[in-house]
């Protein structure tokens, strides 16, 4: 991913309102970051820890969607859950259902779609073994990186879709 400045990313968001997206806490230290390694930028909100942010290139545009957590109560997985979009196998929450608001109309009227994820949305990392789940035994898989990227920008593009739907 080519690195992005705060100005591209405020403005790259699709599915909240102007104001909205000037109280978002961006990421500290944009420069710093992973760039080659990031095929999407991932963050949770450290002052609201039941919002997240994903930007990407989707369709040759960027673009930013905001992230929920659903408010259904406290939740604890005692098993492994594996995140939608880069397979990647964590205990306990490491995995969050996240709601996305749709664009448009659809998303005015309070739609949403939803996917369980990584909850640091660090999925890049995790697929090219920069960052490791807290998983005592991982899952063996016989993909490459490039294969396990590709599978995981293919769920990541139709999760875009869902959210970009009518």
């Amino acid at each position: 991913m080519e690195p992005l400045g705060e100005h591209d990313i405020r403005a790259s968001f699709v599915n909240c309102s102007k104001g909205e997206t000037r109280r978002i806490n961006l990421p500290r230290d944009l420069a710093e970051l992973p760039w080659d390694d990031l095929d999407f930028l991932g963050w949770r909100d450290p002052g609201a820890p039941d919002r997240g942010y994903l930007v990407t290139q989707y369709e040759g545009k960027t673009v930013g969607i905001t992230l929920r957590v659903p408010q259904s109560g406290p939740r604890s997985f005692t098993k492994t859950t594996l995140c939608s979009l880069c397979m990647t196998g964590h205990p306990g929450s490491g995995v969050s259902l996240l709601a996305a608001r749709k664009v448009g109309a659809s998303g005015r009227e309070g739609n949403t779609v939803g996917a369980y994820i990584c909850a640091d949305l660090a999925c890049p990392l995790y697929v090219r073994g920069r960052k490791m789940s807290a998983l005592v035994s991982r899952y063996r898989e016989s993909l490459t990186v490039e294969e396990r990227l590709a599978r995981m920008r293919g769920n990541l593009d139709d999760f875009l879709r869902k959210v970009f739907a009518g």
